[in-house]
């Protein structure tokens, strides 16, 4: 399992780093979405820094699972919102895929890692 969830880790923190630093130097596509979405731009620089600690978190719990823990029930946290977010706005099913699939796997991460936090 360690192995598992190390790879899944590395995924996840290579994702939501991405996802992170755009919402955070303001990719214009980033800065359209949060407008569409009537969501402030000082909401979307805090998402992006929510999305880059627990990126960092992810890389972290390699070394320390508690860390990897923690990072998975707040990445999941954040999928949940932006789920939340996209049915309310009544977005097309395809962009429920990706929040839904993070979602799953920072659960997952969560769960294997979730001994070290007791």
């Amino acid at each position: 399992m360690q192995i598992t969830s190390i790879v899944l880790q590395v995924i996840l923190a290579l994702g939501f780093l991405m996802f992170g630093l755009m919402k955070i130097v303001g990719a214009k596509q980033m800065v359209q979405e949060f407008q569409r979405y009537g969501y402030s731009q000082g909401f979307r620089v805090f998402s992006g820094l929510i999305e880059v600690i627990g990126a960092v978190g992810m890389i972290v719990g390699i070394w320390k699972p508690q860390f990897a823990a923690l990072a998975g029930i707040l990445l999941a946290a954040t999928m949940i919102g932006a789920l939340i977010t996209h049915i309310r706005m009544k977005d097309p099913v395809k962009n429920l895929g990706a929040p839904f699939i993070l979602l799953i796997l920072s659960i997952v991460v969560a769960i294997i890692n979730l001994n070290s936090l007791v």
